[in-house]
């Protein structure tokens, strides 16, 4: 699968993977300055990385080269142009320290799941071993909070509450491996915290640093958290249902580590008792065989879960475009409106 994480990729590259094949192309008369953005964004994030040591900033490089889609500085950028600013010199670093950070959790979340492979490659623990994977994610969130250093105490306030909430996520993720009594409500504060709190932080500050009203400002966190939220129940689906060529990760790591997500906890409520004991014995084993987890799989699929989660991702991404209402109408606009539908309509 073709990578564009190392932020200097053409925007037509980084809509595609989030909108589709073809779904920059309504969008021509802004390619070329979120794409100069996105650019710029990646020459601030390579400023910070070196370090007094060569392994290091190795390691650092290879992490921020596999380090997800951009969405975070794409939003972040967006936002900002959507309020009518012509440049987006003042945010870019807002935008490369949120890309950092959400890097930086990869990292360790990687070492704490096993990961194998990220976006098709090694994943850093693998490439580096678990220590320096550990130092790299540390040194990239110090680097994150370097690069906020430029605003004022109320958005570097933000980066830390986003990163706080990354930490709780992780332990509340942490606490439900294979405990089939974590129910939709619990489920949806994990993410909230893990990804959707962060992608809202990021809309929030940029509209901090615009100087807008309130009432936009929230709105923004609004359509930050809902468009998250739909984001990682997609992520949760693709797990389950989705195609590893496409993902460049293998399926079924869910199941396999334990963690209760939309499509095991709506299977566990609908399968009559016989499967539904058959599944929680299933999940709850510490280190499945593939069998097992292709009979998981067997088991949403007789529950008829992969329509209801669908559904579910698509309300969130429909309520992350009701917040943009506030928002004066524009190409921008628009394009925030996509990467929410995108969120969920994605096969990577």
């Amino acid at each position: 699968m073709t990578s564009s994480t190392d932020g200097s990729a053409p925007l037509s590259l980084l809509a595609e993977q989030i909108l589709g094949k073809g779904g920059i192309e309504q969008f021509t008369s802004i390619v070329e300055p979120l794409s100069s953005d996105l650019r710029e964004v990646g020459d601030r994030i390579a400023e910070v990385l070196p370090s007094a040591y060569s392994f290091l900033t190795e390691a650092a490089n290879y992490a921020t080269a596999s380090g997800g889609k951009y969405l975070r500085p794409l939003v972040i950028l967006t936002t900002y142009r959507a309020l009518g600013f012509q440049s987006t010199t003042k945010v870019q670093s807002l935008a490369a320290s949120f890309q950092l950070i959400h890097t930086a959790s990869l990292v360790h979340d990687d070492v704490i799941d096993h990961a194998a492979l990220r976006r098709g490659r090694p994943s850093i623990h693998k490439a580096f071993g678990e220590p320096v994977a550990i130092v790299t994610g540390d040194y990239l969130f110090v680097r994150a909070f370097q690069l906020a250093a430029d605003y004022g105490s109320a958005v570097i306030k933000k980066c830390g509450e986003a990163s706080a909430d990354l930490a709780l996520g992780e332990v509340m993720q942490e606490n439900s491996r294979f405990d089939m009594t974590v129910n939709k409500e619990r489920y949806l504060r994990i993410i909230a915290h893990k990804t959707a709190n962060a992608i809202a932080a990021g809309a929030e500050s940029a509209a901090m640093v615009a100087g807008v009203d309130e009432e936009i400002v929230h709105s923004l966190a609004d359509y930050g958290r809902s468009m998250g939220i739909a984001f990682q129940i997609k992520d949760d689906i693709l797990d389950v249902f989705g195609d590893p060529e496409v993902t460049g990760k293998p399926l079924l790591a869910d199941f396999r580590e334990g963690l209760p997500t939309l499509p095991s906890i709506l299977a566990y409520d609908l399968l009559p008792a016989k499967e539904k004991e058959e599944f929680e014995e299933l999940f709850i084993v510490r280190n499945k065989r593939q069998a097992h987890l292709l009979r998981l799989r067997e088991l949403c699929d007789a529950a008829g879960v992969r329509e209801l989660v669908e559904d579910e991702a698509e309300r969130w991404s429909q309520a992350a475009v009701s917040a943009l209402q506030h928002i004066r109408p524009g190409p921008y606009r628009d394009l925030l409106e996509k990467i929410a539908e995108g969120a969920v309509r994605r096969r990577f």
